[in-house]
Formats: structure tokens, C-alpha cells, sequence
């Protein structure tokens, strides 16, 4: 007989006493009927006691994402019913999904219970607590309760409390981004990245981010200099923060102070300099540049040398044995100090005393012996006269033997060139910027009638007359040659032969210029639109390198009579050589080469060359100096203006767009400078702005701005560039006066319409480092915007691009394109570039007639005492910043005329020099020009 006590869910509390009799059940009224046939014991036994039901799984909090449910599970044992109650509630039964098992060590049933929580069950409960839910469990020993578990409806705000802010801070300095996460449920978890990249602490120990997500850069280094963003995620969104630019800048230091230079006095009171950089270390990124100044001068004196003098002569000496006298005089008047020259003669003189009227006897045999000597003497003489004579004759057999023909020949045959040796290709040395062009051939042999040898009444005596002379047949000793060497190509010519006829001409054209041109295909034709070359002569002439601004004046007489040199001009390429500026110069015009260099020149020629310092302020503040580059490639100063002396090599006159420097040495020229305190210098640049000129087939689109310096021929350059590359001018370039103020230049692209475009652009503006635009040592420097479109049928494109330096001057470009369209090629004419052609000989090269020249010279190089004379011609040109370089050449009006040619090429006329003369006074010459010119 077993007992069963069972209490029903709704909690009756009935108690049914039921009794298990062979198989059936007896209820309580029917007892009594076996009361008398069998009594109940006293107790019963009973089965071991159950425990309380024990939780193994509880329902765990959980959030509704989106409209998804969630599923909350418990499992319990030893269990016989598990129910959920929420918020109080018993859930229904049939919501309930129950699994039963049965733990096989402990032999325990074990019962799970499944329920789902939507996102209406939770937003229809009212109140201020959460929705949760916990279970129940039952077994015959009581019940037990989990732990609540909350549901709650998860979401992510879109705005951040607190976004992180650009900054610039100094190297090594703490830095500190913070960032306040959106609202959200669960709470949002915070990364940072740099550059796109998560930031891991526990990787790099100079991070830290604190309990409250901001970011610590416990010392900034240059490599910190990045975009940082905030990263805000839970279960349901990631929000990123807007970026913040964090710049580490450096502040310039002095580098240490160079040597005194030395006295540029030579004599007298004069000045020395030393200069120091701000290298140690340079600016960057905006950092603060070197207070103070970087050239310190300094007086000095150096002592003038004094030549000696001789004193007067002392008086006769009294007559001697040998009937002669002395007298002396000493280096005395002054005596030489500091390095002066010693006298030059004799310190004694002495001379017969007795007017030849002296006798002198000789001892016996003395005569004899005299006579013997005389005769021994005069024999050799005539042995050595006779040697020296073989010596000659054969010396000038052997120079003119092999590579010259017979003049029979060269007075039958036709003139043609001959043995002639191209230049080798494989040759491994490339031309030197200062190196002229090689021009090395072999010597040619030339026949043919040289020119006429008709003797004339005024005919030198040298010429050979056309008689029946057996000198005719065959002319044994009638020879010509051609020189040629590796540095220079001359053309020798008697001085005193004469009109030359068309076959000395033809001599000239095919013996040099011939090879020449066979040269320059092989070196100058590489770049085109940077060198030019001619053949001048005696008569001078002019190159010019179109739409470059740089040219060379080869006045007349510069050449000596007879030669013809290959000249040439070049352009040397900025990553093709080494820049003439050092410490804080600034390269302001192109590195140019024109030569052949050691060519003897007669006069001064003068290079023209475009610059871009600014110099129309009313005080100083460019210290310029002319730089020449040596044959190994070291710069050296030429002259620094306003510091010339007597020793100065070279002339320089000063334009606001060009420089012409008067020289006697041909080589490799630029022209640097750097600024003068206490008032900052500026150069003038260009901006260029760039697009593809072909049809935008893609999204992507770009813009181009160039920062170039503003001279012709740093916007030839470009131009040539962007042909190359597709790319179209798309407005006249607009200038900018960059100051020495070591700020940089800053672009930025502004009201971009963003319903169509999108810039890729992460920072809000770009810069170009201020050392990169004044050292000039990067060229050509150019920033890019890189514009994405929505759609291939956006067409129209409508911006602003601003550039400027910061805290100077700035341009703004107005764009508005249809970038579906060619555009059409806009290439201006670069100010300064004329229409010139690239070489001009002879007499159509000057504006000034060789006579009216020569009637100026002649009026105006002799001094006058009203001071009428080339003086005032100088200070009537502009020309007499410093006059003592002209008053050292034998015409000084002829030099400061090819200085006026040179300074008024391509525009020049007559009107301007005639006005000075006339304000001169100088009536007879105005007569000249007006009856010989064409003014």
C-alpha cells in the first residue's frame, strides 16, 4: 500500500487519503466496510525525501534588436513543473516549450523551459521599471525562484556627446583627444583609429585611453602627425565621430655661425659677413622659425700696398781707371710695404767719362790673343744661326705636312671635305652644364679656288699675284688648314686677304657648321625648347631661347677678325644639376650655360636672364649675388650687388623682371638671393590650374594647382609637362608675391555642390612646406584634389579653390567646367616671352647701325670737362649704378650700347637713345641718326 499526497495548482489545499488494495482504490466513505475484516496499521513507510528544485540554467538579460524577439531559457532539477513569470505575471502554459530529461548519475528529471519576449510585450509595459522575467520551479519538497533577467530594447544615438578636436602641438608635447560616446543600449564600446587603423595600446605604450574613452599621446612625435577618428558600437549600429587633424610641428634652430668671409676691400675699409641657417633643425609643419638675424657683418680695414720709388740719382762718381763713372739711387721714396712691388731698373748706373777720348794700352801679346778671340766668336755665331735655321724649316714642314693637299689641287679640283670623324655614340661622359660641345673631327683637306688672288695697286705685299710665275705650277708651298680641337671650332683666315667670296663662305658652312649641327642632333635636339646654337664671327650676333626670357648679346668685334666659333645656349634642367643656393639663399632665376667656354673675347657679351624677386619696394631687401659653377661642379660667387670693386668681373643690371649681366668669361650663370633685415624679401610666383583635357569617362575627377616661380620659363616648363600628360590649362596663371615669412602655402577647395561631388580629401586643407617653395629645390611643385561624382550623368562641375600663404597674400580660382567636353588648349604667351627668333648673325641682330655706333662711341668716349660725355649717357640709361666697370673698357660708350641692345631687345627703337642725346646736347649725332638710322 503506498500513500500519494498531491496539491493542485490553484491551490485548494484538499487532501484525498487514497488506498491502493490489490489493484484497486478505495475512497474514504467505503473504509468502513473493511474496517472489520482488516485494520490499518499504525504507519506507513515512506520514500526517501525529495529536494528543492535547483536551477542549472537561468534566464539571462537580453536585448531586442531591431523587431527580432529574444529567447529566455531555465532549467532546473529535480523539477516537476518550471513556469515564467513576468513582471509579476504568470506566463500562459502554452507559451511555455518544455523538454524533459533525466540526469543519469543523480537519476533526477530534469526539465527545461523555453519562452519568447517580443518587442511589443516589452513596450506595452508601463512604469518606470524594466521589463524582466524569472522562473519558478516545484517539487515535492517546495519551490525555488531564479534571478530576474531584464529585456530591454536596444539602440545606438547617432550624435556624438562630445567629438574630438584637430590641434597643433609641439614635438614631445602631451596631447589630449577626448571623445564622449552617443547614447545607446547597451552601453557603446569606443575604439580610436589612426589613419583608419585601430590604435592598440598595449602595442604602442605611447597611447593611453582612459575609462572615460579619450586618447592620451603621452609624447607627440613627428610620426603622430595623422587623422584621428572616434569609433562609437553595440549590438545594434557603429557611429563614427568627425576627424580630428592632429599636426606635430617643430620649431627652426640655428645651425652654428660659418667662417668669416673675407674683406671684400682689397684696400681701405670694407666688410666681412658670416651666415648662419635655420637648419638645426629646419621648421616643419607650420613650426616657428629662428628668431633672430641670419647675417651678422662686421668692419674692416686692410692695409693698401705701397710700391716703391726710386730716389733721385746721387751725383757722379769721379773718373776712374777704366775712364768710366758711376752713380746710384735707392728703392727708397717710398720703400714697398704691405705687399707692394719693388722698383723695377737698376740701382747703378755708369758711363764713359772722357767723351771716347780715353786710351788704353795693351800689355805685349794682348792683341793677338784678342783678334784669336773675335774670329772664334763670329764662327760660332754664323754655326748657331745655321742650326737654328734647319731647326725651323723642318718644324714647319712637318706642321704642315699629312692633312693638308697640294696647292695645285687646291686651285684645280672642287672643294669638298673630307677624312671627317662623327662623334662617338657610345660616349660615357654626358655634357657638362659649363662644357662646351665637343667638336672634335679630323682635320679635312680642301680643294678648290679659295678666293681671288688678283694684285691690285693698295695690294698687301704678301698676296701672290696671278702671273705666269713658276710659283703657279704647281704651287709647292701654298697650303690651307682648318683647325679643329674638343673645346673650340675656329676657322683661321688671313686678316689681310680681302673681300671673301661665296667659297669661303661655303668653306665656312660645311667644314664647321656642318659638324656642328652633326653635334647638336645628338646632344642639344634632346631637349629643344631649352638650348639653341649658332656659328658667329666678327660680326657678332644674338641667341635666344623662345618663350624663356634668356638670351645672349654677342656684340661686334667680340670675336677676333678671321674665327667663327660654334656658340651655344642651354638651359640646364632642374634635376639635371646642382642648385647654386645655400644656407637661406633662394635660386631666382634658371641655371644657364652658354659658351664655348675659354674662348678669348675682345669685349663683353651680355646674358640676359629672367628672375622672380620682387623689387619694386621702396627699401632694400634682397642681398642679390651672380653664382658661376666651376668645371667640378662647385658654385662660387661672382659679385654681389652693390658690393662691386675694380676686381669684379662682371656687370649687373637690374630689372624688375630680368637681370643682363655683362661678362668677358663664358660658363654656367644663376642668379640667388636672400633677404636683407629687418624687412622680409618676396618672390613672385605663379599658380597654374590643371584638368584633364580628354572626356571624364569615370567617377573620378581631378584638379591640378602648380606653385612655380613666375618667369617664362618656369611656365614653359609646366606647359610642357601637362601636355605631356593630358592635362589643360584651364585660366591665365595668377601671381603671388610669396614673403620670406617661413609660413607655408595653404590650399583648400570650397563650395563644392555635394549633392553630386564628393571630395577625397580627409583634411580640410593641403600645404606645400614653406623650405620647398623658397630653396626651389623641388620642382615643379603642384598639389591634387581628388573629386569623386555620383553619377555618370553628372556633367557640370562648380567650385572655388583657394590658395594662399598663411598670414600673407592668397588668389581664389572660380571653376565652372563641363567635364564631358574637350577642353580647349589655353596656353598664354609667358610675360617676357617675345616672338624672337632663336639666333640672329651679323648686323640684323643689332637695332643700332654699325656707323651710328661708331659716331656715338666717337663723340662720347673722349672725357669732356662739362662732363658731356658717356658718363651721362649712363646715368641718362639707367646704367650708372656702377661706373667704374665701364671706365676700365677702351670704349666705354660701346659697352654701355650693347647693354641699352640688350635691355631693349625685340621692342627697341631709336626713340629712347636719341632722347638722351638730345638732352645731352648732342646736336652732331642726332644729325647721324636721323640722315644714317631710322628713327
Amino acid at each position: 500500500m503506498r500513500c500519494v499526497r498531491m496539491q493542485r495548482d490553484q491551490g485548494l489545499g484538499s487532501l484525498v487519503l487514497l488506498l491502493l488494495v490489490g489493484g484497486h482504490v478505495v475512497s474514504g466513505t467505503e473504509s468502513s466496510d473493511y474496517s472489520e475484516a482488516e485494520v490499518l496499521p499504525d504507519s506507513f513507510p515512506s520514500a526517501p525525501a525529495e529536494p528543492l528544485p535547483e536551477f542549472l540554467l537561468e534566464p539571462e538579460d537580453a536585448f531586442i534588436v531591431k523587431n527580432r524577439p529574444v529567447q529566455l531559457r531555465c532549467r532546473a532539477s529535480p523539477a516537476t513543473q518550471i513556469y515564467f513569470k513576468c513582471n509579476g505575471e504568470w506566463v500562459n502554459q502554452n507559451d511555455h516549450v518544455t523538454r524533459e530529461s533525466l540526469d543519469q548519475i543523480t537519476g533526477l528529471v530534469v526539465r527545461e523551459v523555453d519562452i519568447s519576449v517580443s518587442r511589443t510585450q516589452v513596450e506595452e509595459l508601463f512604469g518606470l521599471e524594466d521589463y524582466w522575467c524569472q522562473c519558478v520551479a516545484w517539487s515535492s519538497a517546495g519551490t525555488t525562484k531564479s534571478n530576474r533577467a531584464y529585456v530591454r530594447i536596444a539602440y545606438l544615438r547617432k550624435n556624438f556627446e562630445q567629438e574630438p578636436l584637430g590641434r597643433e602641438v609641439r614635438l614631445e608635447q602631451e596631447v589630449l583627444l577626448q571623445c564622449r560616446p552617443p547614447e545607446g543600449m547597451p552601453a557603446a564600446e569606443v575604439d580610436w583609429l589612426k589613419n583608419e587603423d585601430i590604435i592598440e595600446p598595449s602595442q604602442d605604450h605611447n597611447f593611453l585611453i582612459t575609462i572615460d574613452h579619450d586618447l592620451i599621446i603621452k609624447q607627440a612625435r613627428l610620426s603622430d602627425t595623422a587623422n584621428y577618428t572616434c569609433v562609437a558600437r553595440n549590438v545594434v549600429a557603429k557611429r563614427r565621430s568627425s576627424t580630428a587633424t592632429l599636426i606635430v610641428y617643430v620649431s627652426g634652430g640655428w645651425s652654428s655661425w660659418t667662417e668669416w668671409s673675407e674683406c671684400n676691400a682689397r684696400c681701405g675699409r670694407g666688410w666681412q659677413r658670416r651666415t648662419r641657417s635655420c637648419t638645426n633643425p629646419a621648421p616643419l609643419n607650420g613650426g616657428g622659425f629662428c628668431e633672430g638675424t641670419p647675417v651678422q657683418r662686421v668692419t674692416c680695414t686692410t692695409l693698401c700696398p705701397v710700391d716703391g720709388g726710386w730716389t733721385e740719382w746721387a751725383k757722379w762718381s769721379a773718373c776712374g781707371t777704366e775712364c768710366t763713372h758711376w752713380r746710384s739711387r735707392e728703392c727708397q721714396a717710398p720703400p714697398p710695404i704691405n705687399g707692394g712691388r719693388h722698383c723695377s731698373g737698376s740701382m747703378m748706373e755708369s758711363k764713359n767719362c772722357t767723351e771716347g777720348l780715353c786710351a788704353r794700352t795693351l800689355a805685349p801679346g794682348m792683341g793677338v790673343a784678342v783678334y784669336t778671340g773675335l774670329v772664334v766668336a763670329l764662327l760660332l755665331s754664323v754655326i748657331m744661326v745655321l742650326c737654328v735655321g734647319v731647326l725651323a724649316y723642318r718644324r714647319r714642314c712637318r706642321h704642315f705636312h699629312g692633312d693638308i693637299t697640294d696647292s695645285s689641287s687646291a686651285l684645280t679640283a672642287a672643294f669638298h671635305p673630307g677624312n671627317y670623324k662623327p662623334p662617338r655614340q657610345d660616349n660615357p661622359h654626358p655634357l657638362h652644364p659649363s662644357a662646351p660641345p665637343d667638336l672634335t673631327a679630323t682635320a679635312g683637306a680642301f680643294r678648290g679656288p679659295l678666293f681671288s688672288l688678283q694684285h691690285g695697286v693698295n695690294d698687301s705685299p704678301h698676296k701672290i699675284p696671278m702671273t705666269t710665275s713658276p710659283l703657279l705650277d704647281p704651287l709647292p708651298s701654298l697650303k690651307i688648314k682648318v683647325y679643329n680641337s674638343s673645346t673650340l671650332s675656329s676657322l683661321e683666315l688671313p686678316a689681310d686677304m680681302g673681300p671673301i667670296d661665296g667659297e669661303i663662305l661655303s668653306l665656312k658652312s660645311v667644314g664647321t657648321v656642318g659638324r656642328e649641327r652633326d653635334y647638336h642632333s645628338h646632344t642639344l635636339s634632346r631637349e629643344p625648347g631649352l638650348s639653341t646654337s649658332t656659328t658667329l664671327g666678327n660680326l657678332g650676333g644674338r641667341l635666344t631661347i623662345p618663350n624663356t626670357g634668356v638670351s645672349l648679346l654677342v656684340p661686334p668685334s667680340t670675336i677676333p677678325q678671321g674665327k667663327f666659333y660654334e656658340m651655344y645656349l642651354i638651359i640646364s634642367k632642374w634635376d639635371k644639376t646642382t642648385l647654386p643656393s645655400e644656407g637661406s639663399q633662394t635660386v631666382l632665376s634658371p641655371v644657364v650655360s652658354c659658351g664655348p667656354s675659354g674662348m678669348l673675347l675682345n669685349r663683353p657679351v651680355v646674358l640676359t636672364l629672367p628672375h622672380c624677386a620682387q623689387l619694386d619696394t621702396p627699401t632694400p631687401d634682397w642681398a642679390l649675388t651672380l653664382k658661376t659653377q666651376t668645371h667640378q661642379g662647385a658654385w662660387e660667387e661672382v659679385l654681389t650687388v652693390g658690393e662691386e670693386t675694380l676686381s669684379s668681373p662682371c656687370y649687373l643690371q637690374l630689372e624688375e623682371e630680368c637681370c643682363h649681366v655683362l661678362m668677358e668669361q663664358l660658363g654656367t650663370y644663376g642668379l640667388v638671393g636672400q633677404s636683407c633685415p629687418p624687412q622680409p624679401a618676396c618672390k613672385r610666383l605663379q599658380l597654374a590650374l590643371f584638368a584633364p583635357r580628354a572626356p571624364c569617362l569615370s567617377l573620378d575627377y581631378s584638379l591640378r594647382i602648380y606653385c612655380i616661380h613666375d618667369t617664362p620659363h618656369a611656365l614653359k616648363e609646366v606647359l610642357d609637362l601637362e601636355r605631356s600628360l593630358g592635362g589643360v590649362l584651364l585660366e591665365d596663371p595668377k601671381p603671388l608675391l610669396f614673403k620670406d615669412s617661413y609660413h607655408n602655402l595653404r590650399l583648400s577647395i570650397h563650395d563644392i555642390p555635394h549633392t553630386h561631388w564628393r571630395s577625397k580629401l580627409l583634411a580640410k586643407y593641403q600645404e606645400i612646406p614653406f623650405y620647398h617653395i623658397w630653396s626651389g629645390s623641388q620642382r615643379p611643385l603642384h598639389c591634387t584634389f581628388s573629386l569623386e561624382r555620383g553619377s555618370l550623368a553628372v556633367s557640370q562641375l562648380t567650385c572655388k579653390i583657394c590658395v594662399r600663404q598663411v598670414e600673407g597674400e592668397g588668389q581664389i580660382f572660380q571653376l565652372h567646367t563641363d567635364i564631358q567636353e574637350t577642353l580647349p588648349p589655353h596656353s598664354p604667351l609667358p610675360s617676357g616671352g617675345t616672338c624672337l627668333p632663336s639666333s640672329q648673325v651679323g648686323p640684323y641682330a643689332f637695332r643700332l647701325p654699325d656707323s651710328i655706333r661708331q659716331k656715338i662711341c666717337a663723340s662720347l668716349d673722349a672725357p669732356s670737362a662739362r662732363g658731356c660725355d658717356w658718363r651721362l649717357l649712363a646715368r641718362s640709361l639707367g646704367f650708372d649704378r656702377y661706373l667704374n666697370y665701364f671706365a676700365t673698357k677702351p670704349s666705354p660708350t660701346g659697352v654701355l650700347l650693347d647693354l641699352w641692345e640688350a635691355c631693349n631687345q625685340g621692342d627697341a627703337d631709336l626713340v629712347s637713345l636719341a632722347t638722351a642725346l638730345e638732352e645731352m646736347g648732342k646736336s652732331e649725332v642726332l644729325v647721324v641718326m636721323t640722315t644714317d638710322g631710322d628713327c
